[in-house]
This record gives structure tokens, sequence and C-alpha cells, in this order.
């Protein structure tokens, strides 16, 4: 590891193969943790090349434990988180008003690094128990339309890692990673970017899988749809900006969608929505991001008939029932 800092302090590069190499020996426990905290820390004081994030993709690939749903084509909804912002966990949310409509949905998440709750902080108090049992996911996506996939009990580099981004609590290149190694390899993907320079790269390594996708990212900084300011939003086929009105009928102030200071506030918070019971504004915001999700499957001719049928789903508690069916087969 010392031969690579020296070489990375001296501004250069890794390869895509050297990158991955770096990976698996962390994930291998041969590097100890200033060393690893030593190699993260480079990458705030520099952008990631698109060589180095494949590298790091293919490892995490390689070693994953991988989860078949037996042809359940499904859809992930994740952010890169790291955007600072502190919302409630708008993306897990709409992953379940996706479920609501009938639509397959396997969730990968993770604590929160940089931010108080994150999707498995989440899920946790809620009742759900992490697992990578592959029959147990795919019976929980069979009758609840929905299971999660923990990223540390399938990475296993993200459980070395997760103590050390933890401390530093500060966005890492784990963050960009993510969206693009969940094991059970979503046909769709709706990923939220925090600024325009991730949104690129992850136009570029999208391009090269085989799934359908939607990157979004809010122009203020958000990594979702955040009816805060306009979206830019690219897919296959090209992309635009769209306007708070176009995507959620209205626009919304940034205290609309704040998270709360604890783990079991954020919590509280997800369940007064999934309940249907969240302000105008809170659900506009899941309702827009769920209505993104639903369209970028290619089931809805628009997106407005997709974002009739998130409103239907959680208006009518097929949203919040397929929470508690999750949790019943818990």
């Amino acid at each position: 590891m010392k031969k690579i800092l020296q070489y990375l302090f001296e501004y250069k590069t890794l390869t895509r193969e050297t990158a991955k190499d770096v990976l698996m020996n962390i994930s291998k426990g041969i590097y100890n943790e200033s060393e690893i905290a030593s190699f993260i820390t480079v990458f705030f004081m520099r952008s990631i090349t698109i060589d180095e994030l494949q590298g790091f993709r293919d490892a995490l690939l390689e070693l994953c434990v991988r989860v078949d749903l037996d042809g359940n084509e499904t859809i992930d909804i994740v952010g890169t988180g790291g955007d600072g912002k502190n919302t409630f966990n708008i993306s897990t949310l709409a992953c379940f008003i996706v479920a609501g409509t009938g639509q397959k949905v396997s969730k990968h998440g993770n604590y929160g690094a940089s931010s108080i709750s994150g999707a498995s902080n989440v899920m946790e108090n809620l009742g759900y128990k992490f697992k990578n049992d592959k029959a147990q996911l795919k019976k929980e996506v069979e009758e609840a339309n929905i299971c999660f996939l923990h990223a540390p009990l399938f990475h296993p580099a993200l459980k070395t890692v997760g103590p050390i981004r933890k401390n530093l609590g500060v966005r890492t290149f784990f963050n960009m990673l993510g969206p693009m190694v969940n094991p059970a390899f979503p046909k769709f993907q709706l990923v939220g970017v925090y600024n325009l320079e991730m949104a690129r790269i992850y136009n570029y390594l999208l391009q090269q899988t085989e799934g359908t996708f939607t990157i979004i990212h809010s122009l203020d900084g958000y990594d979702e749809i955040s009816l805060t300011n306009d979206t830019k939003v690219i897919t296959n086929e090209g992309e635009k900006i769209m306007t708070p009105q176009q995507l959620g009928k209205r626009m919304v102030e940034a205290s609309d969608i704040y998270g709360g200071a604890t783990v079991e506030e954020a919590a509280k918070l997800f369940s007064k929505i999934l309940k249907g019971d969240g302000t105008w504004s809170q659900n506009a915001v899941v309702l827009a991001n769920a209505a993104m999700a639903l369209h970028c499957t290619g089931n809805y001719k628009t997106y407005d008939d997709a974002y009739h049928a998130a409103v239907e789903s959680l208006e009518s508690g097929k949203a919040h029932d397929a929470l508690k069916k999750l949790i019943a087969l818990q």
C-alpha cells in the first residue's frame, strides 16, 4: 500500500486493473485501517477517474454474494448519498410506493455514512432483519414485491471499510459505487447523484450495462428529485431538464424535506409518510421519485401515467401494505 499511496500522492491515477487489485486486497484484510483511511482520503483531494471507478466496481462484483431472484425483473431506486442535505429517506419510501403498484423491487442500501439515517438504519428500526439467504429474499420479492439487500452482507470489502467510513463521516468513493454493485443485478435502475460530474461518469458506465437506467440530479445539489429546483434527467435515450411543476406538480422548500435529527425520528417520519399522513410537500417529493422509477421500467406511456400509478399506490394503502407484508415475513 505504501507504494500505491506514494504513487497517488504524486498526482498519478490508477489503471482499472490496479484499482481492482487494491480493493480486492482491502476486502482480504491485507491493509491496516490507517492505510485504508489514507487511500480513501486521496479521493477527497481529487476527482476519481472512470478507470479507477470501473476497477473498484470490478472488484466488488467479483467478490459479491450474488442473488438470483429467479427471473423476477426488479428495479432499484438508490441515491449515491453524500449530498450532505439530510433529507428523509426519499429513495426507500419511493421503493415501497413502486412495490405497491406491483413492480418488483430489489433495494440495495447501507447505514448512513455521511447522513444521520441511511436506508439500512430505517429498515432495521422498522423491524427488517438483514440477510443474504437467496430463498428468503426471493420469497420477499414474490410476496411483498420488495426485498432489501444490506450492502455489507453481500460485499466483503464494504464490511471492512464500514467503520472507517463512519469515523471519517464524509462522502467517499464508496458512495459512488453503491448504486453500481446491486448483487441482484436489477433490470431497471433509478440512480440519484450529487453533482453533474458524477452524472456524466454514471451515464458513461451505465451505458455499458444491459439494464435500463435513469439518472437524476437536482440542480441545487440533491441526489434525488427534491422539487426544490429543476432536475437533470439522463436516460439511455438522452438528457433533459424537468421543472418541479412537471415532476411533482409543485415546488417545495428545503425545510419541507428535512429528515430529522435521529434514526428514530427518521423511522417515525418514514412510517407517517408511508401511511399517507405526510405533508403535501413530503408526498409530492416521494411520488415524483416513485413516478420517475416507474417510468424507467417502460410500462407507462408517459411520466404522468406513472405519477398517477404512484399516487394510487400511496393513497390506497398498497405502499404501506408492501411494508407490512415484508416485515411479517421476517
